[in-house]
């Protein structure tokens, strides 16, 4: 045998002789192969399934507070919430990671938040679309990473759900979707004064995203919610949720009650819809009949799915009228409003990070003082021994000398 380093290593007797009775020794005998017999240890209990509650419907819609609601039923917020304004104090309860993706798909496909044509979903090249669906699924893994009941609100989600049910399906998450509806003035009010849009976009706008909405949910459990209806009497609107749902939330204990009777508070309705879309032209017209196909389903059941289709074909030949002017200008704001929006980023890092390298030389300057002030004292301390060890020598010597 043959060591490493290739010097000749003799076989050990007592190894040879252990080798040779074992040898000896008979074969086991061989376990049947006719049949193959499954391991009678009892399998662990199957996870749970997991049911994504999906927030749904236009901006300003009251999306946030029924988010609210939910998580504090039991559901379960992502990781990266962002956070309150001055436009919605109590909080937007959305995943800020998610929303800046799905704003950049939209942009992927000539769109933006606010485009009066969002609707229908605009699918890109295969390959393309692989692409996002794998960047969606990541963001989702990372939003709610094992739970049971994840809790994703984005308005821009709405418009995009052609993309992001594949993703669901793909992780065996089934859908539970809450569709709060509001009168389109009162979210043209709202964002007038937020992002000073005419209500002619506005309602169009609510208009689109409020179809799709619908047309994307045919399918799925699903409860619409009236917004004004939930700050009156949240009670009986989660009761129609459930029923809806055919399931119960997740966790609405009394505890969870008396929490939500303090959030869900009248001063969360700012602006107030009334009459007059009339006097909006043709959007108006078509947000009119959109919002009067929601109305009258508020005593329970669906929208009138007929009104709907047939505003969504005024909406298909409204954008193949002015569509291509409409659109890309608005998709270029959005794009000006992120570039906007990462200088800013990057300037509040550098003051950041200008704030913080000024504290840490401040700190390093305090450091630096202080060791020269105790090596000052330290210094005048020896100075002042030899001052006085010379000052003895001399007296010494003036003494000796004296003698003399």
């Amino acid at each position: 045998m043959v060591a490493r380093g290739g010097l000749q290593q003799m076989p050990h007797p007592i190894n040879c002789a252990i080798k040779s009775a074992i040898g000896r020794l008979p074969s086991p005998p061989r376990a049947p192969t006719t049949a193959f017999r499954m391991s009678e240890t009892p399998h662990p209990a199957r996870a749970k399934p997991r049911v994504a509650y999906l927030v749904l419907g236009m901006h300003r819609s009251g999306t946030s507070a029924v988010t609210q609601l939910l998580a504090l039923a039991g559901a379960t917020l992502p990781a990266n919430v962002m956070p309150g304004d001055e436009h919605n104090a109590k909080g937007y309860f959305e995943p800020w990671k998610i929303a800046i993706f799905n704003d950049e798909r939209l942009r992927a496909a000539g769109s933006a938040w606010d485009d009066p044509f969002a609707y229908p979903f605009r699918e890109l090249p295969a390959d393309e679309s692989a692409a996002w669906r794998d960047r969606a699924g990541a963001l989702f893994d990372e939003e709610f990473p094992g739970a049971r009941f994840p809790l994703m609100k984005d308005p821009r989600a709405t418009v995009l759900l052609p993309m992001w049910r594949p993703v669901l399906e793909a992780r065996g998450v089934s859908a539970r979707c809450v569709i709060p509806v509001r009168h389109p003035l009162a979210v043209a009010a709202s964002l007038r004064r937020r992002d000073g849009f005419a209500p002619e976009k506005s309602v169009l706008v609510w208009s689109a995203y409020m179809l799709a909405a619908e047309a994307y949910t045919r399918d799925l459990p699903r409860a619409f919610v009236s917004y004004d209806a939930l700050l009156a009497d949240w009670r009986a609107e989660t009761r129609r949720i459930e029923a809806a749902h055919g399931a119960a939330l997740p966790k609405l204990t009394e505890a969870a009650a008396r929490r939500i009777d303090k959030f869900l508070t009248p001063d969360l309705r700012h602006n107030a819809g009334d009459a007059g879309l009339s006097a909006l032209g043709w959007a108006g017209e078509i947000a009119q009949e959109v919002f009067d196909a929601f109305e009258g389903r508020a005593v329970g059941g669906e929208p009138d799915r007929s009104r709907l289709d047939a505003a969504a074909a005024k909406v298909a030949r409204r954008a193949r009228e002015v569509g291509i002017l409409v659109s890309p200008a608005i998709r270029e704001l959005a794009d000006a409003r992120a570039e906007v929006l990462d200088l800013r980023q990057r300037l509040a890092s550098a003051e950041a990070l200008q704030a913080e390298l000024r504290a840490a030389m401040a700190r390093e300057r305090t450091i630096l003082e202080a060791g020269w002030r105790t090596d000052v004292q330290r210094l005048d301390k020896v100075v002042g021994d030899q001052v006085n060890t010379l000052a003895k020598v001399s007296a010494a010597l003036d003494a000796a000398l004296s003698d003399d």
